[in-house]
């Protein structure tokens, strides 16, 4: 998500005084997927292909593009600054125009290679597919999205009649040109809404019934498909007088995933964090950071206390994982599987508060993970509450080397001890 709807959208997590962006669970697909999906809704994309082969890539010049001289090479994976990424591989960019006798060559310096952008972290990510697209003449380029308002309390659209740039640098310097237009959930979009939309856009050749009737497409689309964020950069004008979606982002609301399985069967989790994929299948809410001691709480509440009292105590949290009021043992095994599972983590705080969540449940699904994890690193566990004492009795008689605390303070002191050692 670029930097202007962060600012509008984004939730964060205060760790100390650092914040950090929350990882929300909506749906992310990849462009190809949202070209397929806004053209099935009547809005202008550029005809394009995707393909997972050098073998793929001849076929569809073949087929798709016989007649094009040049070609848009695109690569695809979900995470924004791909024109100015670099491959492992050392070649540069991860967008590129190219003739048409050239598109082999650099669809095959794309294809299975990681490509780092600064949106990716240095890991990077695999380029498992690249989209073929036409080269448009374009002769003007705008910004358009529709996002969840808290403020209004429904969806709001922007629009800004420069694109294809940065968007929240020209939101800085030039406030005047963000156009926002908060639409009635109940009324849903008038003829009135739409053309202020197009107002902002401000086309220059495109006609501008047509524009309109683009803009309550989008809105359609948004509405109907469960849209947490419908980004569009550039909202672009062809040199057929055409409005079209040269470029678009979309999110998907996970809550609806029950009533739009088609859109969430396109869910690619080869480009997802591993342990945020293992969390979500266990129903654990996880979201992993840069620290060294990795957090096992119940509570968000809790779990964001506990990241703050660690780095008071000078230690830094390595995770927020959340099990929530009534996990099961099966689950603290899992979430034990996946604070394990990161290389980066030294030590581990497990830090309860027993209500709905039990003391000796936890205390069950710390011994079984120990049976089925080789835990090489210090455990400090808190318990407090429902079934305490059962708790700490199944603790002592498993015969674990674990450091107990008496509250959260001392917890968090004893692991960043235990990290130095």
């Amino acid at each position: 998500m670029r930097g202007l709807l962060k600012k509008l959208v984004s939730r964060s997590l205060s760790v100390a005084g650092n914040w950090q962006q929350q990882q929300l669970r909506r749906l992310n697909i990849h462009e190809y997927q949202g070209a397929g999906l806004m053209s099935k809704y009547g809005i202008n994309v550029p005809k394009g292909v995707a393909v997972s082969s050098v073998d793929e890539v001849r076929k569809a010049i073949q087929e798709v593009f016989p007649n094009d001289s040049e070609l848009v090479v695109k690569s695809q994976i979900l995470a924004g600054g791909r024109g100015l990424g670099k491959f492992k591989n050392g070649f540069e960019g991860g967008v590129h125009i190219v003739k048409a006798d050239k598109v082999e060559e650099t669809a095959g310096k794309m294809l299975g290679q990681i490509l780092v952008t600064k949106q990716t972290g240095p890991q990077g990510k695999v380029v498992s597919k690249v989209y073929l697209c036409e080269k448009l003449s374009l002769v003007n380029e705008m910004y358009f999205a529709i996002m969840l308002d808290r403020q209004t309390a429904g969806p709001l659209i922007i629009a800004c009649k420069k694109g294809g740039t940065s968007i929240e640098d020209l939101a800085e310097k030039f406030p005047d040109l963000i156009i926002k237009v908060p639409i009635d959930v109940f009324k849903g979009i008038t003829d009135e809404d739409a053309a202020k939309v197009v107002d902002g856009l401000a086309p220059k050749v495109a006609d501008r019934k047509d524009s309109i009737e683009q803009v309550k497409k989008l809105y359609k689309l948004f509405c109907e498909c469960d849209c947490t964020l419908l980004e569009i950069n550039p909202m672009a004008e062809t040199s057929g007088n055409e409005l079209v979606a040269a470029d678009a982002k979309l999110n998907f609301d996970d809550n609806a995933a029950f009533r739009q399985k088609e859109i969430f069967s396109l869910r690619d989790p080869t480009q997802e964090d591993p342990r945020e994929v293992a969390a979500a299948k266990a129903d654990l809410n996880y979201i992993g950071l840069d620290g060294e001691i990795g957090c096992m709480v119940n509570g968000a509440g809790l779990a964001m206390a506990t990241m703050d009292i660690i780095k008071l105590h000078g230690g830094t949290p390595a995770n927020f994982l959340d099990v929530g009021g009534n996990a099961s043992e099966g689950q603290v095994v899992e979430a034990f599987k996946i604070l394990t599972s990161d290389d980066k983590v030294k030590a581990i705080l497990v830090n309860i508060f027993g209500g709905i969540m039990k003391c000796d449940v936890i205390a069950s699904g710390i011994v079984n993970a120990a049976k089925q994890v080789a835990l090489k690193v210090p455990v400090v566990v808190r318990l407090e509450g429902t079934n305490v004492d059962q708790g700490k009795r199944i603790l002592k008689e498993s015969g674990m080397a674990l450091i107990t605390a008496e509250d959260l303070d001392d917890a968090a002191e004893k692991a960043v001890k235990a990290l130095a050692s």
